[in-house]
């Protein structure tokens, strides 16, 4: 099949497919003669395989890490049961962190109550505060796995 029918059926996007074709997750296709893409039921399995981690929000080296180990059948999957571990640390600190984030968002709310002109706005007044007056301080803004793509605090 061709590229766009690979993302057809899977439901990905092409530049993602080749994106994942780039990080070697996904292994490069045959090629025609006139260098069209050709690929296998195998590259749309493993497509969908990629897409259902990334669907766990888990990180391209640790999809990595599980596509070596689905390679390689006879081996034991300790290692697979570690990685499930720390990636459910990861996620649990990513609530909690979302969990104090809502709480400092709702306090910034009740900054507020009633519309009123911009000036006297009590969130962006709260938001025009430096750091170290801020009822926020301390929050950090989740971005990405892991919490390793993180903004500045708050």
């Amino acid at each position: 099949m061709k590229i766009g029918e690979l993302s057809r059926i899977t439901g990905t996007a092409i530049e993602t497919i080749r994106y994942y074709e780039r990080k070697g997750l996904l292994a490069a296709p045959a090629r025609t003669e006139g260098n069209f893409r050709i690929y296998l039921d195998a590259h749309a399995e493993r497509l969908s395989f990629i897409r259902h981690c990334r669907s766990l929000d888990m990180t391209l080296d640790e999809i990595r890490t599980l596509v070596r180990h689905k390679e390689e059948p006879t081996e034991n999957c300790g290692n697979v049961n570690t990685l499930l571990d720390a990636h459910i640390g990861h996620v649990a600190a990513r609530v909690r962190e979302l969990r104090a984030l809502e709480k400092h968002l709702k306090i910034l709310r009740e900054r507020c109550r009633e519309v009123q002109d911009a000036a006297h706005c009590g969130i962006l007044n709260e938001l025009s505060q430096t750091p170290s007056d801020r009822i926020t301080k301390g929050v950090g803004h989740v971005l990405g796995a892991h919490g390793r793509v993180r903004a500045g605090k708050f």
